[in-house]
């Protein structure tokens, strides 16, 4: 039996009260203590009665966690990871991985030379709709994979870009939401080869892009498209179709749609299209049915994963290096995008 893991939370934000609810609910893990320079942040430590403490390294030494999960500003993700590493902690560190490819790899090479894990927070590959997906194309369900049509379109209230960081520079949807869509596409259909893109910031005027469309030739030979805005009145998006987070009222509308020599799923509702017999085709119906999937949140799910890769039970799913290669594809689109020209992600 063991005992519960102690886990200290770095950042106290909105994603940062997010995982204390988590920790609060599970069995296995508890929070040790918050580390965060924020008044807000010491008022909301004293209210779970857990020790506050404006510095995490101070914190690090004095409370000495089992595990840590950082959820700090994009730009200290690295530095805090670093510092736990140093230490021996592990961690559960936020997406983005960091804001740029050199510091990752310095990240990279910290975990392997420290033999201590980061699990990155790409949540969603925990949702058991995209575990089931996955399923589904590895078995070969939907025959050779041959296009992708990924939607990420909706819109964010004015009230949303009240806070500065999110209208200054690098905080646009690329890095903020794509990164999840573009991650899912990497863990469902394979790496990318190549990207094309054209980005847009007409919609607000603000210096990041607010609409974006993104061509991706994958690794295995199959085509993608990839449009995204969040200054438009729709309803395709992960956030509203999956029904992941309460905070979002769902649509039942499909966000991804692969299709395949010998089949189509289209994604979250797991609806699957195929043809009753072999060598149909458009002059036959399609049969369709949705696949079942067990119920579990994405967020308690990666949870207890990381309880297990801190007892050394299971590796990351996501581990720093996977998440670099998601990093360098947005890089890529960003470069695809201010230069015209077609890109291939860096590699780390």
């Amino acid at each position: 039996m063991h005992l519960p893991l102690r886990i200290a939370l770095i950042g106290a934000g909105v994603m940062g009260r997010q995982h204390q609810t988590y920790l609060a609910r599970s069995d296995e893990a508890c929070l040790r203590a918050i580390a965060d320079p924020s008044p807000a942040a010491a008022e909301f430590a004293a209210g779970l009665a857990v020790p506050w403490f404006a510095d995490h390294r101070q914190m690090l030494e004095q409370a000495r966690p089992d595990a840590v999960i950082v959820a700090n500003p994009s730009k200290l993700h690295v530095p805090t990871a670093l510092d736990c590493l140093a230490r021996g902690i592990p961690v559960l560190l936020e997406k983005p991985v960091g804001v740029g490819l050199d510091e990752v790899r310095t990240l990279v090479e910290a975990s392997a030379k420290s033999g201590v894990s980061v699990l990155v927070g790409h949540h969603r590959r925990h949702n058991p709709l995209i575990a089931r997906a996955r399923q589904l194309i590895g078995e070969g369900a939907l025959g050779r994979l041959t296009t992708v049509t990924a939607l990420w379109q909706l819109q964010k209230p004015a009230s949303y870009f009240e806070q500065a960081w999110r209208r200054e520079p690098g905080a646009g949807m690329l890095l903020t939401n794509l990164i999840h869509d573009l991650d899912l596409l990497r863990h469902l259909c394979g790496e990318v080869q190549s990207v094309q893109a054209m980005t847009d910031n007409r919609a607000r005027g603000l210096p990041n892009e607010d609409s974006a469309a993104v061509l991706l030739r994958f690794e295995n030979g199959a085509l993608g498209t990839l449009t995204g805005s969040d200054a438009v009145a729709a309803p395709w998006s992960w956030e509203l179709g999956s029904g992941e987070n309460p905070v979002y009222p769902r649509q039942d509308q499909p966000c991804y749609l692969l299709a395949g020599t010998q089949g189509a799923l289209a994604v979250p509702q797991l609806q699957h299209w195929r043809y009753a017999e072999a060598g149909a085709g458009w002059h036959q119906p399609l049969s369709s049915t949705r696949e079942p999937v067990p119920a579990g949140d994405a967020l308690a799910l990666q949870l207890q994963h990381f309880v297990r890769v801190v007892r050394g039970e299971a590796r990351p799913l996501v581990d720093a290096a996977d998440a670099g290669r998601t990093l360098a594809l947005v890089e890529a689109i960003r470069h695809a995008a201010s230069s015209g020209v077609c890109v291939t992600p860096e590699t780390l």
